[in-house]
């Protein structure tokens, strides 16, 4: 892959923050690890590149193969990063200026301030815990913590397979303050791998007969002209690779539901603020953000559909049902039936393992 160059970038997009929208304004970032440190440390120097001022966690979501020690060693200036693709490397190269401040402390300690004391303000926390939450109960964890620093009142949620552009960060919160009632925003996101191609312009439209999401925008090329009006109000939820949410959203929606474990977090998360009605808050859309996603790294999903893993279909298959039951269950006996359907097709296709893990999650059983 020929390297980017500074113009392919930037996209179509001709919005930018203006510079004294978020002069004071300090940006929270969670990131969730697991199993994947060394795309976390690209993450990680793309993003403490960027000039808006931050507070990151990142949350070591109980990988069992040393990740925190990785991650320790590389704010250290021991462990060197690799881009993932040579011509990333413009987001991720040169090195970050080493040692990197670093605070580590465990999840048992997260939300045990008391009084008006604040969470130590470390530009850079890893926060360690001993068990895989799922990617919401990571990204809860790491919200708590930055939760308890008043100065921080809006949030970025990043995977940890992305690497960012240099004004990302601030366009991301230039956008969460253009508008009172914004409360979740999302960005550009394009592909790692194939970085001219689009996953999702801001998030995806939902399609409640068949329970299938639709990324808007997506593997369109990145020069394609959009209206980010018109996007922002086609959102039924933002990609949860890249979304922002605001500390009034938070307070109001609540947090992420973690009984999902993996998938339809951000649809739930959207719906419950639309059920909310006059009280509820606006998607925005940072369309001066641009982030590049290497997609499903860590669990096997992917956009195609006969690339995905036998995990990834259990969890899609239980997650789905769960969303419609709690949301639209006069919808549930049609959705368990078309769990059989989607089994028919791999079995058709000799994926045996993958209709096996469907099955379970139709019975309810474990992956």
């Amino acid at each position: 892959m020929e390297p980017l160059s500074p113009t392919a970038l930037q996209g179509p997009a001709r919005w930018r923050p203006a510079a004294a929208a978020q002069a004071d304004a300090v940006l929270g970032v969670v990131i969730v690890n697991y199993r994947g440190a060394m795309d976390t440390l690209e993450c990680l120097e793309s993003l403490l590149r960027c000039p808006q001022p931050m507070r990151v966690v990142v949350v070591e979501n109980g990988s069992g193969d040393g990740s925190a020690d990785q991650i320790a060693d590389w704010a250290a200036g021991r462990l060197p990063v690799v881009a993932g693709e040579a011509g990333m490397a413009i987001l991720s190269t040169p090195p970050l200026a080493k040692p990197i401040d670093l605070a580590r402390i465990a999840a048992a300690d997260v939300g045990k301030e008391t009084g008006n004391k604040a969470a130590p303000a470390a530009a850079l926390t890893l926060i360690e815990s001993p068990d895989n939450l799922g990617f919401a109960g990571g990204n809860n964890l790491g919200l708590r913590h930055l939760l308890a620093d008043p100065a921080i009142e809006h949030f970025w949620l990043l995977n940890n397979d992305t690497v960012v552009t240099r004004d990302a960060p601030g366009a991301v919160l230039a956008r969460m303050l253009s508008g009172e009632r914004i409360g979740m925003a999302g960005t550009i996101v394009r592909h790692y791998f194939a970085p001219d191609r689009v996953q999702a312009l801001n998030g995806y439209s939902f399609s409640l007969l068949t329970g299938a999401a639709r990324a808007l925008g997506g593997n369109g090329p990145a020069a394609q002209p959009f209206n980010p009006q018109t996007i922002a109000d086609a959102t039924d939820f933002v990609l949860g690779a890249s979304l922002a949410v605001s500390r009034d959203f938070l307070m109001t929606v609540g947090p992420m539901a973690e009984d999902y474990f993996l998938y339809f977090e951000e649809i739930d998360w959207a719906t419950r603020n639309r059920r909310l009605g006059r009280d509820g808050f606006e998607i925005g859309f940072a369309h001066g953000a641009t982030v590049f996603h290497k997609a499903g790294r860590a669990i096997g999903s992917t956009s195609v559909r006969a690339g995905r893993s036998a995990f990834s279909d259990y969890w899609l298959t239980r997650s789905r049902l769960r969303y419609i039951a709690r949301h639209h269950p006069w919808l549930w006996p049609w959705h368990w039936l078309l769990g059989w359907a989607i089994i028919a097709r791999r079995l058709a296709r000799r994926h045996w393992g993958h209709a096996g893990a469907i099955l379970r999650a139709l019975f309810g059983r474990g992956p």
